[in-house]
């Protein structure tokens, strides 16, 4: 089996030593196991992108999203849209009542009550049947009766913690996500249960400290190339792990203390042979230099390194640097540039366009902390600056849009959409767990007094 740090640069980096010592040793320890995973896997670590719908956002520079409008979502339980209340209702009754169900039967209702949580907000309609529901969906994961069905529970239990934003969906379903994660032999099912799993720590109830040990538990995958959950060389589990990794991380303020354990796992796995592990370790890099930057404080003097490119903020929030992120900036930036313009053809050209657009985004911030993702350093004619963070953009309605001008708001609104996917604009405007994940800006069109219009 090819390791999945292999070499993808043309420029002769192999794998590092603490990087061989680690699958040697893991791999020794392990040499019993007999968990086979699918072969294809590794090849296509992330579902193909689709163009966004009238229903998905209109951001400009958007990163490529794997989801579904929200037509799609309905369409996909043959569900119309002013139908939905007593389809929810149906399919609840048919996901408590396992003894009148099959296997096939209990997928299907799971993936319809999905599909209608990700495409409507019905909290009021499903927390007076969480004492049911919640134990249902856990047994149809941990049964593991078919793949379907487990994944479908894991979507179903995702939507749910998201819908309700309460504080008992972690306790109940922690331990049983971390055992999927670890012994499952199925790679779909590790992945859906990473996600999952970070999503009920965020919207079910965790703290603080439960979300740290999550993100130690995610990172000793990420550092063992899925190794430690049996799932070695497995792209798409080490891709998870790492965007979920990010995820968590937005959350937590002081991250002094785990960044350098996490930069050698992340800085290593930039030679990846999987476009989807470069990019989701890049994004984490970039995350973790710019939270080495904090507000000043109002008693705090500016350092006299400090200059104006560096804190393109208006006056009275000027950002501080606290602490060094990498002990070898200079070949970090190196490795950047490589994968800015990398163009070998082992890679698919859609790959490459991915590479470059990522890691010119994740370059410029690594070099310059306080800059976010699509900062544009083109001058303003007028002004003779530069138009600087907010490119990127979500527009929610007329009044409402959401600037994703700094990389933990990027990573939150890329777990929203894996876990919402095309509903994702329709639960901002009408969910409040998800609208507080993501702070706004109100926007308002200026109207021509002779306008028909």
């Amino acid at each position: 089996m090819h390791d999945l740090r292999r070499q993808a640069l043309e420029s002769g980096k192999t794998v590092s030593r603490k990087a061989r010592s680690k699958v040697v040793s893991a791999t020794s320890s392990r040499a019993g196991s007999t968990v086979n995973s699918p072969a294809g896997s590794r090849a296509n670590s992330r579902n193909p992108s689709r163009a966004a719908s009238d229903e998905e956002d209109n951001a400009s520079d958007s990163t490529a999203w794997s989801t579904h409008s929200l037509d799609d979502i309905l369409d996909d339980v043959d569900l119309a849209p002013d139908a939905w209340k007593a389809e929810l209702h149906t399919r609840i009754e048919q996901i408590v009542d396992r003894k009148r169900s099959s296997t096939e039967g209990r997928a299907d209702s799971l993936n319809a009550f999905a599909h209608i949580l990700m495409a409507c907000f019905a909290k009021d309609d499903i927390e007076p049947r969480t004492s049911e529901l919640v134990p249902s969906i856990l047994k149809s994961i941990r049964s593991e009766t078919t793949e379907r069905e487990t994944l479908t529970a894991l979507r179903a239990l995702t939507a749910m913690a998201i819908t309700l934003d309460s504080e008992n969906i972690y306790d109940s379903a922690a331990d049983e996500l971390k055992r999927i994660i670890t012994s499952s032999e199925s790679v779909p099912s590790k992945v859906g249960a990473i996600h999952a799993l970070s999503i009920a720590a965020y919207f079910g109830g965790a703290s603080e400290e439960e979300a740290e040990d999550i993100m130690t538990f995610l990172l000793e995958i990420i550092e063992s190339d899925g190794l430690s959950v049996d799932a070695h060389d497995e792209g798409a589990v080490v891709t998870a792990a790492l965007e979920e990794w990010g995820f968590l991380a937005t959350e937590i303020d002081d991250m002094e203390d785990t960044t350098e354990s996490a930069m050698e796992a992340f800085v290593d796995q930039l030679e990846s042979a999987d476009p989807g592990v470069q990019v989701a370790a890049g994004e984490n890099i970039a995350l973790l230099y710019e939270k080495s930057y904090t507000p000043r404080e109002e008693d705090e003097a500016v350092p006299e390194d400090d200059s104006d490119e560096e804190n393109d903020v208006p006056a009275g929030e000027r950002l501080i640097k606290r602490y060094d992120v990498w002990r070898n900036q200079k070949q970090l930036l190196h490795t950047l540039d490589e994968l800015a313009s990398i163009s070998t053809r082992r890679i698919s050209k859609k790959d490459r366009k991915t590479l470059h657009s990522s890691f010119a985004d994740i370059r410029n911030s690594v070099e310059h902390p306080t800059r976010g993702p699509k900062y544009s350093t083109a001058l303003d004619k007028d002004t003779g600056r530069a138009y600087g963070a907010g490119r990127m953009r979500v527009k929610i309605n007329g009044n409402v849009e959401v600037r994703i001008d700094k990389w933990w708001k990027l990573l939150r609104l890329n777990a929203l959409r894996r876990a919402l996917q095309g509903g994702f604009i329709h639960q901002y405007d009408e969910n409040e767990a998800v609208s507080r994940c993501l702070p706004f800006s109100m926007t308002y069109r200026k109207v021509d007094p002779y306008s028909r219009t």
